[in-house]
């Protein structure tokens, strides 16, 4: 997997009173807010578990991305997996 590096001088994290992993957090989040990152990728950005990172989504209020395309696709799973 290849890398990028942002260098941010330590005076900016210092004035934002942020360390640098929880400013990942909340690149992650507003990228995922803003449907530009899948929850997978954000809590991956985020260095968190999926379970952490919906909890985190839900205490900022985050909705999650689900639409009407999505509950379609899991009525049908459902539909497929009561037949069997």
């Amino acid at each position: 997997m290849q890398t990028n590096t942002l260098e941010i001088p330590q005076d900016i994290l210092d004035s934002a009173r942020i360390k640098l992993p929880d400013l990942k957090v909340e690149i992650a989040l507003l990228l995922y807010s803003q449907y530009r990152l899948s929850i997978g990728k954000a809590r991956e950005l985020a260095t968190m578990s999926l379970w952490e990172f919906r909890q985190l989504l839900g205490i900022r209020k985050i909705p999650a991305h689900y639409d009407i395309d999505d509950l379609n696709t899991d009525v049908a799973t459902l539909k497929q997996i009561d037949k069997l």
